[in-house]
């Protein structure tokens, strides 16, 4: 039920962090899989350390903003097919109202809402072509709790949370779904100085039930799951992945 043998996918944001995770982890499920990212010689330094791990990847550079349609084609030369996309590519600008100009908002919602669906747009018609077609974007548990000092962002993930919902309706039908994982914290690398800082760790312990960060690994059988056979009635939904910090009273 979990295996991607025969499966092809592009992952946005897949040459660090999350993505990287998510990539490493259907390559291992058997699927055919292209990492994205702006910068080739980024791409090209992981595919190489992959390869000499056993895993294989293919690369996909580009900016989501401006390069949809020429990473989707990029991808689909390299594999031969487009079964799965996984949109894990964002931005963040953590400044508050006060101080975020009109321009820095609209900037933000452009790369972390408006090119998850320009991507989905440019993926779909191979998505189509499928006979197991799967649109997975990665929101974030801001989509539905909000800190102070983050508004473009937690607008962008809240926006991203129902565009989901939306092509899930539009766009769901027996050989194609929409869903969404909302991971919450994370030590990646970007989170790194964060997670290592022992006055948060205080925070962590009385707002996360599990009382640590995720591990980065930790994300990728979310991903898997909704790629799979095993996910093939599950249509319309965010599978949040974040030690139950957002159940919590």
């Amino acid at each position: 039920m979990f295996n991607l043998s025969g499966k092809t996918a592009l992952i946005t944001g897949g040459g660090r962090g999350l993505g990287l995770e998510m990539a490493k982890a259907l390559a291992s499920a058997g699927a055919a899989v292209a990492i994205n990212g702006r910068r080739r010689e980024k791409l090209e330094a992981v595919r190489q350390q992959l390869a000499e791990d056993g895993i294989a990847l293919d690369i996909a550079p580009g900016d989501v903003a401006a390069d949809a349609a020429q990473i989707v084609d990029a991808a689909v030369a390299a594999t031969g097919q487009l079964d799965i996309l996984i949109h894990a590519v964002g931005e963040r600008d953590r400044r508050g109202t006060d101080a975020m100009d009109p321009a820095s908002f609209a900037a933000l919602i452009n790369a972390d809402l408006t090119a998850a669906y320009t991507m989905a747009k440019a993926a779909l018609p191979y998505l189509r072509r499928s006979v197991s077609g799967r649109l997975i974007f990665v929101t974030s548990i801001a989509a539905f709790a909000a800190r102070p000092g983050d508004p473009a962002y937690t607008a962008a993930k809240g926006g991203l949370d129902a565009l989901t919902r939306s092509l899930a309706v539009e766009l769901g039908c027996d050989t194609l779904t929409v869903n969404a994982i909302a991971p919450g914290w994370f030590a990646t690398e970007t989170n790194a100085a964060l997670a290592a800082d022992p006055a948060l760790q205080a925070f962590v312990d009385v707002r996360i039930p599990l009382k640590r960060w995720g591990r980065p690994e930790e994300i990728a059988p979310a991903a898997v799951f909704l790629a799979s056979p095993a996910a093939s009635f599950v249509n319309g939904i965010t599978l949040t992945v974040d030690g139950g910090m957002t159940v919590q009273m």
